[in-house]
């Protein structure tokens, strides 16, 4: 238990600060893509292979996900904002007009995103309103070399390199 309180909107503001890649992550439900957006993807083990991120407890799409027991992490480019508008939809509808394949693993790869990371899942902790869902690499893919979307102070946008 914190012997601080943090205003919540204060922890946002001071948190969107920093700047995030975005994802797509992906599994199916029966014989239908599911998906959600994250910001909070990560890579936390080369032996053996494991990447993380946190749902929301409130997401409807996470226990999807979780049940599926696989999941595919799309990293997305800088010029698919449209993707991501589609997969934070709410409801049933977030790969309609979204171009994706289905993998050797069964799990919804999306067409030019910059990378794909198709996982077992392999633990999920609790972590305050969110949770830790760790997956164990599968099989990755550099797919193309673009920029990738960013997130900073509730705003989509591309990197911009300095010399």
């Amino acid at each position: 238990m914190s012997e601080t309180t943090i205003d919540q909107a204060d922890f946002r503001k001071v948190l969107g600060s920093y700047p995030t890649g975005v994802c797509v992550v992906t599994a199916m439900d029966g014989d239908k893509p599911a998906g959600m957006v994250v910001g909070s993807f990560t890579s936390v083990s080369l032996d053996p292979p494991l990447v993380g991120f946190f749902p929301d407890k409130k997401s409807t799409s996470w226990p999807v996900i979780e049940k599926a027991g696989r999941f595919c992490v799309n990293v997305m480019a800088s010029d698919q904002l449209d993707v991501c508008r589609s997969a934070s939809a709410k409801g049933d509808d977030k790969f309609v007009g979204v171009e994706f394949t289905i993998s050797d693993h069964d799990l919804p790869i999306i067409a030019n995103s910059i990378a794909c990371i198709e996982c077992q899942l392999y633990s999920v902790t609790e972590a305050g309103d969110h949770w830790f869902a760790m997956g164990e690499v599968l099989r990755m893919e550099s797919v193309r070399e673009d920029d990738p979307m960013l997130f900073h102070r509730g705003r989509y946008g591309g990197f911009a390199e300095r010399m």
